[in-house]
């Protein structure tokens, strides 16, 4: 029994060894150094093959992953991402750009990897119908570039940028106010249509916000307010085709008078005793 027991563990290691060899990596990519994977993948990033890229700088970064090589090699990696689009990919892109802040948070790229996580997760935005989460990070993102880089040659970019993601977020509270109007709820419809006019003052479609903020007051029964949204739509926007759509609204009737009480002796003086 003593001599079965080393050769047992004697097989063990040769059938090991064995399964070692067998694994061995036989890929090319891997026998190259950084400089020369990297090269190999810029070539075919330039062929736009994004997928036979990746591999060469995810190699390069490995071998060299704190040399300007390999920091150059990772950014290359999560541009393929972006570069060949779909959801998926720009989940994976903003992964790894948000490993190179992460790993090298003074880079002189540091602008550039801001504005792709928040180009990113803009690329991801739902329709107005849908979830929003994306939208609000993208927002963020883009407001983290502005307030960190704001001398950056994107913080222009992510300005202008940031009114799509901002439209979108206005056009989901107006979508969600119509809900409200369609299904009888005219008083959530109305608070919806005044948190946009207060949050989104850029947006583009004002005039068609006033015009169902007045017909939400309406719906709601209060005539007062909806004159005076349907008379700011008049002033603020006069060519606006919403104007002519706008409907006659009397005010609120004034709440009668209580009867004076009748006095003694018609003078309204008060009587001794």
């Amino acid at each position: 029994m003593k001599r079965i027991l080393p050769l047992l563990a004697l097989a063990g290691l040769m059938l090991t060894g064995a399964g070692c060899k067998s694994s061995a990596p036989n890929d090319p990519i891997l026998r190259l150094s950084a400089q020369e994977s990297i090269v190999q993948g810029k070539e075919l990033l330039a062929k736009e093959k994004y997928d036979k890229a990746r591999p060469y700088f995810t190699h390069a970064f490995e071998v060299e992953p704190n040399s300007g090589v390999g920091r150059e090699a990772l950014l290359l990696a999560a541009d393929t991402y972006y570069l060949q689009g779909g959801t998926a990919n720009y989940i994976q892109a903003e992964a790894k750009y948000r490993d190179f802040l992460n790993r090298f948070p003074t880079s002189e790229q540091s602008a550039y990897v801001q504005f792709q996580i928040a180009n990113s997760l803009a690329k991801r935005m739902e329709k107005p119908d849908r979830d929003q989460s994306s939208t609000r990070k993208a927002l963020e993102a883009y407001q983290d570039l502005v307030r960190l880089y704001p001398t950056s040659e994107y913080a222009p970019q992510a300005q202008t940028q940031m009114q799509a993601v901002l439209a979108n977020l206005a056009e989901h509270e107006l979508t969600v106010a119509s809900f409200y109007t369609r299904f009888g709820v005219p008083l959530a419809a109305i608070e919806r249509y005044e948190y946009v006019l207060q949050a989104y003052p850029q947006y583009k479609e004002r005039d068609k916000v006033l015009y169902n903020l007045g017909l939400a007051y309406i719906a709601g029964r209060e005539p007062d307010n909806a004159i005076t949204t349907f008379d700011l739509l008049r002033k603020q926007f006069p060519q606006s085709p919403y104007v002519h759509q706008i409907p006659d609204v009397k005010p609120a009737p004034k709440p009668a008078e209580p009867a004076k009480a009748a006095t003694k002796g018609g003078t309204g003086a008060p009587t001794g005793h």
